[in-house]
């Protein structure tokens, strides 16, 4: 499986052939400048919640693909009056998708559409199918809800998390995150887009390793397999 850094919180994941992308927020990063939008392929689109960081490029990618947005019923529902088709979801429901299974999972933030619309619950998502199962947080505190997914979801073999602070947890939150999840491979994310949310790269990885945790910061466009 191949995992590729769009920035912020944005990532396109090839899942076994099928070709996924989380919270596009592309044009307006400026460390996202050498990401060509009109390239990106997708057969599904997925949005943790409404905020602007996270949908951006989110109808463009869609109607450029023909792909199906996956979110909570309020983003979906915005996004069916600009003509892109969804499947809606709510927190603690899981779908067996053509791809494998999504379930989306509480996430304790925020979320308003960029035209002040209510954006509904946010939440996360963790996909599986019968060889690989990760988990991507979107925007979060850290909550003891998170302890629910080693009881309802298959093992993980890597999560994606927020570590930033300020608007998220940071990364010693993070850490704990990664223990109540019971995942040894983290991929940070939401993190030096802007002022607010700058982190000392080598400190935070120093925090994972102490807790016998791997952190892995990628730069923007980078591709990993795993």
């Amino acid at each position: 499986m191949t995992l590729r850094y769009l920035g912020q919180s944005s990532f396109q994941v090839d899942f076994n052939g099928t070709k996924l992308i989380f919270d596009p927020m592309i044009t307006s990063n400026p460390l996202a400048a050498d990401i060509n939008v009109q390239a990106l392929q997708a057969d599904y689109v997925l949005i943790s919640h409404g905020h602007s960081d996270h949908v951006e490029n989110a109808e463009e990618i869609a109607k450029n693909n023909q792909a199906k947005i996956i979110s909570n019923f309020e983003v979906v529902s915005w996004f069916g009056e600009k003509g892109v088709e969804g499947h809606p979801m709510n927190l603690g429901g899981k779908f067996k998708m053509d791809f494998g299974y999504v379930k989306y999972v509480n996430a304790i933030h925020s979320s308003m559409l960029p035209d002040g619309s209510y954006g509904g619950a946010s939440g996360g998502f963790v996909i599986w199918d019968d060889q690989t199962s990760f988990y991507f947080a979107g925007d979060t505190a850290l909550t003891m809800d998170m302890k629910l997914i080693p009881l309802t979801c298959p093992k993980l073999n890597f999560a994606i998390l927020p570590i930033g602070d300020n608007f998220t947890m940071g990364y010693e939150d993070a850490a704990i995150a990664a223990q109540y999840i019971e995942c040894d491979t983290i991929i940070g994310c939401h993190f030096d887009t802007f002022g607010y949310i700058k982190i000392d790269h080598e400190a935070a990885k120093a925090h994972f390793k102490k807790m016998g945790k791997e952190l892995i910061l990628l730069t923007v466009g980078q591709s990993i397999e795993l």
